[in-house]
C-alpha cells in the first residue's frame, strides 16, 4: 500500500511552525526544522514492511497547499498520516475535509499528544479515519497500514480509533510494549534528513541529527509536559544500540552532531556503559552529542565522563526561579541546584542551555522577575552557554490543564490561541508583561557582559558560525514573543 507521512502546509503568517518533534509547539520568525524521529522510524518501519512510502514536510520543503493537494492527487495514497498538535488541529480539521473531497480513496489518520489526550474530538470535527494514540505510533502505524492493506491476519493493536457504522470505536488503552531495541535505524535518506540538518540552532557543527535512546522521560511527573501522556512509562534501547547507530551516522552520513532527544537521557549504569563506548570506539573524536537532562541527576564524575565521551550542549528545563512554582510544577528540583549544576556542567566543559517559562496564573510580578534575573545572571556569568525562553502553555491532557480548568484559570479553549503568542492561562499580571518578560530574557544576548564573554570563548570557525548563526535566532526570538495586543 501506498503510504504518505505528511506535515502539510500551514499558514504562515506567524512565522515557521515547529511540529514534528517538538514538546511545545511555537512558530519562528527564523526557520527552525528539528528532525522529526517516531514519524521518521514509522516511514522506516513502513518501507521494511513492504508498502511504498513517501515522506512530505511542507514546512522544510516549502510548500504550499496548491502544490501539496496536486501531490496527493497525482500520488493516490492508500493512506495519509499527520502528526499533529494542540494549536494547529483545527487547522489539520479543515486540511482533512479537504483531502478527503479531493481524494476520497485516502485514508487519513491522526497522531501526537492532543489527538491522544482527546481521541474523539478528531472524529466529530472532520472526517478523519483513524487515530492513533500513545507514543509508539510509529508501530502502530505499520500496524494499521498492514490492516488496510490485507495482510494476512493483521488484526489491530490496541490504541487505535476508528469509524465503524457510523459510531467512534476503539481497540482500549495504548500500551507500551513495544521492544525499542527491534527498530531499525531510520532510513535517513527516505526521510529527507538533509532538509534538517542545517538549520536548527542546536548545532554548533553541521550537518546534525537526532536520534532518540529512550521513550520518552525518566522523571515524566512535571505537570505542563504533555509527553508523559505518550510515554507514562520509560523505556531505553541498549547502550550498543544506540552506540551502532551513531557510528553509522558517523561513518556512513558524515554526520558531525546529534542531539538525543530522549525527554531526559539515561543517567546511572547506561550512562556510563554508553560514554565508555563512545570513548573505546572512538566516535568521541569524531561527532559531537547533545541531550535533555534534569538538573540533580549529574555527579561532577558523570560530568568528566560525558566531557571524555565528547558530549557538547546539555539542555536544562529550569523553567522558573521560585521554589513554590517548581514545586507546584512537580519538577523535584531546588533553586539552589540550578546555578550549582550549571557551574559544575561548566567546569567540566560542557555548555548548558536552559528553558525558562513565563506565564504561571500564580505568580507575581516580582516573583517573575526573580525568574528572569537567575536566569540573566546564570548568562552573565557564563554559567549557562544559551537559553530558551517561552509563554507557558497547559496542553490538554497534561495535570496544568486540568487544574487551570478546574479553576477557572483558563482565558480560552480555542486550541488556535495555544500557540505562545499570548498566554492562555489567567495571570496576575497581565499579558503584556508577561510577553515583555520573555522579550527581556533574550536582550540579555545582546549587553556587552555577554558579549565579550562569547567573544573570549570563540576556539575557531565552527564556533564564530555557531554565535552568528544564534545571534539571528535570538534576534527573531525578540519579534516571536511580541506584546499581546
Amino acid at each position: 500500500m501506498k503510504v504518505i507521512i505528511s506535515y502539510p502546509p500551514l499558514k504562515t503568517e506567524k512565522g515557521y511552525p515547529t511540529l514534528g518533534q517538538n514538546r511545545q509547539f511555537q512558530f519562528f520568525k527564523e526557520p527552525t526544522y528539528i528532525y522529526p524521529v517516531v514519524p521518521a522510524t514509522a516511514a522506516t518501519l513502513l518501507k521494511q514492511g513492504g508498502h511504498e512510502v513517501i515522506w512530505n514536510d511542507c514546512a522544510a520543503q516549502g510548500w504550499g497547499w496548491g502544490r501539496f493537494i496536486e501531490f496527493v492527487r497525482s500520488e493516490k495514497p492508500g493512506l495519509i498520516a499527520f502528526e499533529t498538535k494542540t494549536p494547529v488541529i483545527k487547522q489539520h480539521w479543515k486540511m482533512i475535509n479537504q483531502i478527503k473531497y479531493e481524494c476520497p480513496q485516502a485514508n487519513i489518520v491522526l497522531f501526537g499528544d492532543h489527538v491522544t489526550a482527546l481521541p474523539e474530538e478528531s472524529f466529530h470535527n472532520s472526517r478523519v479515519d483513524f487515530v492513533l494514540t500513545g507514543g509508539d505510533y510509529d508501530f502502530l502505524l505499520r500496524n494499521l497500514s498492514d490492516f488496510i492493506g490485507g495482510s494476512e491476519g493483521a488484526q489491530l493493536e490496541a490504541g487505535i480509533y476508528y469509524r465503524e457504522d457510523g459510531e467512534i470505536r476503539n481497540t482500549g488503552p495504548f500500551k507500551l510494549e513495544h521492544d525499542l531495541d527491534s527498530l531499525p535505524f531510520i532510513d535517513r535518506e527516505l526521510t529527507e534528513w538533509r532538509l534538517y540538518a542545517y538549520k536548527n540552532g542546536n548545532y554548533k557543527r553541521t550537518p546534525g541529527t537526532y536520534i532518540m535512546s529512550g521513550r520518552d522521560c525518566w522523571w515524566g511527573r512535571c505537570t505542563f509536559c504533555s509527553w508523559p501522556q505518550l510515554y507514562p512509562k520509560f523505556r531505553k534501547r541498549s547502550a550498543g544500540n544506540v552506540l551502532n547507530e551513531i557510528g553509522y551516522l558517523s561513518q556512513e552520513l558524515d554526520v558531525r552532531e546529534i542531539m538525543d532527544d530522549t525527554g531526559t537521557f539515561p543517567v546511572g549504569s547506561w550512562l556510563k556503559e554508553f560514554c565508555f563506548g563512545m570513548i573505546e570506539r572512538g566516535y568521541n573524536k569524531k561527532i559531537f552529542l547533545d541531550c535533555n537532562m534534569r538538573f540533580g541527576a549529574l555527579s561532577a564524575e558523570d560530568l568528566s565522563l560525558m566531557k571524555k565521551a565528547n558530549f557538547r550542549l546539555l539542555l536544562f528545563g529550569l523553567e522558573s526561579g521560585n521554589q513554590g512554582t517548581l514545586d507546584r510544577l512537580q519538577k523535584n528540583l531546588k533553586v539552589e541546584q540550578v546555578a550549582e549544576d550549571c557551574r559544575l556542567a561548566t567546569r567540566a566543559g560542557l555548555y548548558p542551555h536552559i528553558t525558562i517559562m513565563f506565564g504561571y496564573p500564580w505568580e507575581s510580578y516580582a516573583e517573575a522577575l526573580k525568574t528572569l534575573e537567575l536566569g540573566r545572571r546564570l548568562l552573565k556569568k557564563g554559567y549557562a552557554y544559551t537559553m530558551q525562553a517561552t509563554v507557558a502553555i497547559p496542553y490538554p491532557g497534561t495535570p496544568l490543564f486540568e487544574e487551570c480548568k478546574r479553576e477557572g484559570l483558563l482565558n480560552t479553549l480555542d486550541w488556535d490561541d495555544y500557540d505562545m503568542k499570548a498566554p492562555v492561562m489567567k495571570t496576575r499580571i497581565g499579558n503584556d508583561k508577561v510577553m515583555e518578560l520573555v522579550q527581556s530574557m533574550y536582550r540579555v544576548s545582546f549587553q556587552p557582559e555577554f558579549i565579550l564573554r562569547k567573544a573570549l570563548s570563540l576556539k575557531d570557525m565552527d564556533d564564530l558560525k555557531y554565535y552568528l548563526r544564534a545571534a539571528k535566532k535570538v534576534a527573531g526570538h525578540i519579534f516571536d514573543f511580541q506584546k499581546a495586543s
